[in-house]
This record gives C-alpha cells, structure tokens and sequence, in this order.
C-alpha cells in the first residue's frame, strides 16, 4: 500500500495580505486577509484553496448525515428553473423582485433558482405514481441565487449562495411529521458535531407555505433576527411567532408615543400608538420604550403590506395625500396598554388626540379613511401587544421562566409544506384500495447554508489574531511549523507521529506541514490568521531538547512536549475543539 503524500503548506495557493493600518477587521475582511476567498462581483466571491476546504470538508459532514441517518438519495438539479413552473407554484410573482430571470432566443422565460421546490416537485410527480414509490427523500448541495437589493456581510447575505436542500415525499400526513421530527433530529446532530451552539426556534413559514417550521440559528450581535428563549424551560421561538405574558401597564395614560410607517404603495398611512413609559406588575423598575421596541412582526400581521424599511414615512405619504387621484387611508394602531378611551380620542369629529400630521395639507381638505386598530378589534385570542419582547419577560410556556432575547443568524431552515406544491404541480399517488382516487403527496423541504454556516462560524470565532475554525471544517486540523536550523526529516518524523493517531481517537485529524521558505514568527502569524485549530512547533526547545511546542488559541493552551506524548495531547485537543 502506498502511503498518502505528505500534505505541504508550500503546495497550496492562498495568497494572504498584511493587517490594515485600522487594525479592525470582521470575519468576512479576515477570510479575505486570510486567502480563503476573494470578492469577485456585488455579493458574489470566488473561493480560493483552503475556503475550498472548509467548504468541502462542511459538505461532505452534512451529505453524510443526510445519506446514513435519513436514507437521503443525492441529486444535483440544475440551477435553471422554468419560470412558467415558478407561475404555477404561485410563488412568480410574490418573489420577482429577488430573482435572476431571462429569456433564451425564443423568449421562453427561465430563471436562476434561488430554491427548487417547484423543479424537484415536477421532476418527482413524473416517477412516483401509488403509496409504494414513497416515502422518497432527495437531497442536493448546489450553488443557488437571488437578486439581493443589498448584499452585505459577505458570505452572510450574498447574491449567489451555497445550500444543502432535502426535500422529502410521504404518501400521508402522519408520515410526513414523523419525517419532519427525524430531519429535526439530524439537524441539531450537525450542528453538535460542528459544537455550534445552534438554537432551533419556532418560526413562520412565510412564502415557502406550510404551517409548521422551526430555524435554526446562531446566537451572534451580527444577526439579522431575534430569538426568543427561555431560561427555564426549552421554549425557543422567532419574534415574528413569539408570545409572552403582558406582565406590565402604563403608568398615566398621556405618556404615549407613535411610530409612523407606510404601505408599500404609499397610500396608508400608519400610526402606531404605544406607551412611553410602563410600570412592571412585579413593581420591578420603570420600563422606557422606543420606536426602536415596536414589534414590526406584531404590526405587519395588521398591515400584511407595510415597508419596514422606510425610516421617514410622512413624505412619502403626504405626497401621495396631496396628489389626489387615489384614495388614502390613516390606520391608527393601538397598544392593548392604552385603554379604549384612547382609542376613541382618535376618532370622530372632534379628537383630541392629533392623529394627523402637523405640516400636512389639511384633513377637511384631503378626502381620507381614518380607522382605528386595538385589542378590541384584534382577531386572536391574545392582547395586541406592539411591544417586542424584552429580556427578563415571563415565560408563556412555564411558570417559572424568564424569556431572553438575543440577535441570531439563521443557518437552516425546516418546513413540512404539506400539499403546498404537491398540489400546484399534480404530484399525486394513487390511494390504496381505490386506485381511480389520487391524492396530493405529503411533502417537507429542508435547508442549510453552506456558505453562510462558513461565513457564520468566520465572525463567531474569530478574534484579534485571526480565524477559528472547529476542527470538523477546518481547511487543516493541525499545522506543523519549523523554525530555522531544523531538519525537514524530524519535522516529517512528527508528522508521522501525529498521523498514527488514526481516525477513532481524532476523527477529523487532517495535518499539515508548513514548509514554506518564512521565518518561524511570519509562519506562526501566518497559522493564527488561517485559523489552524492546532499549532505544533518545531523551534528552539527541539534544538536544546528534542521538545516540541502545542498550541491552541481557542483553548488556550500552550505547552513544551515529549515527542511522545504528542498523540496522545493531540487526541485530546481533536475532542475538545
């Protein structure tokens, strides 16, 4: 048996640069400084040798939980989708402003696919006739799209993107949520074997259809979503879905404040009333609130077609208002704090509080629908509560729990989609005992970033020196660095030593030797910034003492070793990081 070629830092290209003068970098800069991958168009990026690395290292991790746990067939769909399938579906024009779309030489319309639900649903319907084709779970690691108005953060929000997608075929409801429970097993085993502490959160189904789904998401002040968790019990939910119990009131009623926002088409106006200042019921310290608290996720189930990223509303609106031509409306939404006198302060001929904006045209001037929203109105079994939740609110699943509300990134997405597309696109099985009936099948659809989980994990861990990576993904486990005056052979005599460690001690053991014509400070600089999980030297303690130095930042361990003992410290270390 030929043994493995020994693995040369001297053989691999990534082309790192020199610290900027501001010394302030984020993950995404770091990954860039650190030769992983470069820009290469608004929100699109090459991946250079070891970002190739990490990324394959992450995607044979996922394809293997995928294949052995689910039984998962791998696909790979092609990235062109027919945009008479997206019209069917529905989901054509609800998206069509975040789609790559384009006509071939016969203006047939075709689009870049930032998901496949409706081109696996199609191809599936075409194989799977009767209850005995199923149940059937396909699954592709490809690169996907989407016309993103402004890319940011790097990999994080980027306009070309890679996802792992499971989609999954049941022949009735109940196994479709007996799959959906074992996806949601597997995914919190992946995100374990990465030691990612992922919180998997109740959450909207949003566009994708469906009424049951759960995100999973990393805890980080980069975040563009908030999770709710609690402290007592394993209640874990997005704000968008999360409830809490109403545990304060106003202290007077004329402290009030509004926030203004608008319709997508300019023409209603809203008003959102709520409460300056709030006494908890506990008689705990004074709540203070801003337009920075007011929970847009509570104020868009009103207004399903509102802007939330309109920061000045009023002229926008006021154009439209003294334009004329098309009718405008004032919403005016009240917080179940305020009582419904306030409510009624808002109305009429006569109110008397000025829900009108000062320096409009004036109200008997411009023909208008004023109305009001509150807790009266409010067509669920909840008060309306506009308030987002605080750190420190009480549980509404447990007694004694307190709620905690954080940023978090979302690195996977599940959702059991029922017969959302099954239906649309006539993927039916024939019902057994009555083969003339044919019933839509029962179908989930699964997802993971890819690349957004290596963007993720860049910011997470990094720190002043460099990158971190966890061993499971990092583009090398543990680099061997030589100093001046060594003997190349004693530093392959060490290689060799640490690869003894086999695969059951060290799983993801994958080692490296730093050949690279440097001096030792540059190549040890040069490992911190590349994020080596594992740092083995070969400097002046092997001159004077044949003893080697590890090192592992994220650990913060630094110690002087016997040749001998390294296998048995390396081991260890594997299982820590």
């Amino acid at each position: 048996m030929i043994p493995p070629a020994l693995a040369r830092l001297s053989r691999v290209w990534f082309p790192t640069k020199k610290r900027p003068a501001s010394g302030v970098e984020n993950g995404h800069a770091k990954l860039i400084r650190a030769g992983f991958l470069r820009p290469s168009h608004s929100g699109i990026f090459h991946m250079l040798p070891l970002g190739r690395r990490v990324q394959t290292k992450l995607e044979e991790l996922v394809a293997r939980h995928m294949e052995h746990m689910l039984a998962a067939s791998r696909v790979s769909l092609s990235a062109v989708s027919s945009q008479s399938l997206w019209d069917k579906s529905g989901r054509l024009e609800n998206t069509a402003s975040e789609l790559f779309k384009f006509s071939d030489r016969k203006n047939v319309g075709y689009l870049l696919a930032p998901t496949h639900e409706e081109e696996i649903t199609a191809l599936v319907a075409q194989t799977a006739k009767t209850a005995k084709d199923l149940p059937l779970r396909l699954f592709q690691i490809t690169p996907k799209y989407r016309d993103e108005f402004r890319p940011r953060h790097g990999l994080l929000r980027g306009r070309e993107f890679v996802m792992k997608d499971l989609y999954t075929f049941d022949s009735s409801k109940e196994s479709a949520l007996e799959t959906y429970d074992s996806v949601r097993l597997v995914y919190s085993q992946i995100f374990e074997e990465m030691k990612l502490p992922v919180l998997a959160a109740k959450a909207s189904s949003g566009n994708m259809g469906g009424n049951l789904s759960h995100e999973y998401h990393l805890p980080t002040p980069l975040g563009e979503d908030h999770v709710i968790s609690c402290d007592s019990c394993n209640y874990v939910a997005n704000e968008e879905v999360a409830e809490s119990v109403l545990s304060d009131q106003v202290v007077s009623d004329t402290t009030f404040r509004v926030w203004r926002g608008i319709t997508k088409d300019r023409t209603k106006l809203v008003n959102v009333w709520y409460p300056k200042q709030t006494q908890p019921l506990d008689g705990g310290a004074l709540r203070e609130y801003t337009d920075l608290d007011i929970s847009i996720a509570e104020v868009k189930s009103l207004i399903p077609d509102l802007d939330a990223g309109v920061e000045d509303a009023l002229p926008l609106w006021s154009t439209a208002a003294a334009a004329g031509g098309t009718a405008v409306e004032l919403v005016n939404i009240v917080d179940c704090r305020l009582p419904l006198s306030f409510s009624e302060s808002l109305v009429g001929t006569k109110p008397t509080i000025p829900s009108w904006p000062k320096n409009l045209t004036p109200r008997n001037q411009v023909p208008v629908s004023v109305s009001v929203q509150n807790t009266n109105q409010w067509n669920k079994d909840r008060p309306l509560n506009l308030i987002r939740i605080q750190t420190g609110d009480k549980c509404p699943s447990c007694a004694s729990g307190h709620l905690k509300a954080e940023k978090a990134m979302e690195l996977g997405h599940t959702f059991y989609l029922g017969t959302r597309y099954s239906e649309a696109l006539g993927a039916t099985i024939l019902v057994p005992n009555d083969e003339r009936k044919a019933v839509p099948m029962q179908m989930g659809c699964y997802g993971i970033g890819i690349s957004r989980i290596i963007g993720a994990v860049a910011e997470l861990l990094m720190d002043e020196k460099g990158l971190n990576w966890p061993v499971a993904i990092a583009p090398y486990s543990c680099v061997i660095v030589m100093g001046a005056g060594v003997d190349e052979q004693d530093a392959v005599e060490v290689y060799r030593q640490i690869n003894q460690i086999g695969r059951v001690q060290a799983k993801y053991l994958d080692v490296v030797l730093d050949d690279r014509q440097k001096t030792l400070p540059w190549k040890l600089m040069d490992a911190d910034l590349a994020g080596f999980p594992i740092i083995v030297t070969l400097g002046r303690e092997w001159l004077a003492a044949k003893r080697l130095e590890v090192q592992c930042r994220r650990l913060g361990v630094k110690q002087a070793v016997e040749i001998t003992e390294l296998p048995q410290i390396i081991g260890k270390l594997h299982g820590d990081l």
